[in-house]
């Protein structure tokens, strides 16, 4: 059967997919946020996967606010990378895995979970820009990927216990699909941050290391934060992260296994534009 094998967590800002695409990785003021990433590139040569079910939000590119649903799962063969106003990154198209995609949304539906089927979409920097900075700039991207996207833009959004006990039902989802199949969970966006209004540039570094310390440790107690806490503590942005616990959610020790998973890599630095940068890989054992 399938497993899961790691789970992957990292922010998603576009300014670090401009710099990559820029050249400017070693300029002084990106030269710690890349540097943060270069274990993680050997990790993935290491231990990479035959797919990767990445979970990011769609920033008005594939849905306009005339039509936003709460969770959609990407089907398609190929994704083609979204022109977001300045012309498409220039990095590779995203192979998808159509086989695994519509076996999870069978599953993932018949446990009760609303999704939407999408059979054609343009993916934006959420999704691009964590390929780019786990795998750099390859001319194809090393595995195929899952396009999972979540409702953080518009209210109201997803709890962090729906986005958690979806996490459990994909896990099920992954785990009953009959291939030999290595499958790595990926949860993008956030840290705190906000982009607008009194509060904007607000970053709060304690309340993003809290996160982390309890996604490793206190997954389920995490789970029960309000998204009022994410508002007023991470700021309007930071909600991104509850996307985190769908990743933390596939996990063998949240399904009854005996032991947490392995911490292989943890890493946060401010700033990155207008956003502090979080990063965790963690691994089944």
């Amino acid at each position: 059967m399938a497993r899961i094998t790691a789970s992957v967590y990292t922010s998603h800002v576009p300014a670090i997919g401009a710099a990559m695409d820029l050249g400017k990785t070693q300029e002084p003021y990106w030269q710690k946020v890349f540097a943060g990433y270069e274990p993680s590139r050997e990790w993935i040569k290491a231990n990479k996967p035959d797919v990767v079910f990445l979970v990011y939000n769609d920033h008005a590119t594939a849905f306009s606010l005339e039509i936003i649903p709460t969770f959609a799962i990407g089907t398609a063969a190929e994704f083609a990378v979204a022109d977001e106003g300045w012309g498409p990154r220039p990095v590779p198209k995203v192979e998808g895995h159509p086989e695994l995609a519509s076996h999870i949304a069978q599953s993932v539906i018949q446990q009760d979970f609303d999704l939407t089927i999408v059979n054609k979409m343009d993916v934006d920097h959420g999704l691009t820009v964590p390929l780019s900075l786990m795998c750099g700039q390859p001319e194809a991207w090393p595995f195929k990927v899952i396009p999972f996207a979540v409702n953080v833009v518009q209210y109201p959004v997803p709890s962090g216990k729906r986005c958690f006990m979806l996490g459990q039902a994909i896990r099920k989802a992954i785990e009953s699909f009959d291939g030999d199949l290595n499958v790595q969970v990926w949860g993008t966006g956030g840290m705190s941050h906000q982009l607008q209004g009194p509060r904007a540039g607000l970053i709060n570094k304690e309340w993003d290391n809290r996160f982390l310390d309890r996604l490793v440790d206190d997954p389920q107690g995490l789970a029960e934060v309000p998204h009022i806490e994410y508002v007023r503590e991470a700021g309007s942005e930071g909600i991104e992260l509850v996307m985190w616990l769908i990743a933390r959610g596939a996990m063998a020790d949240v399904a009854g296994g005996r032991n947490k998973p392995v911490v292989k890599h943890r890493f946060y630095h401010v700033p990155a534009s207008n956003t502090a940068v979080g990063h965790l890989i963690l691994e089944n054992t």
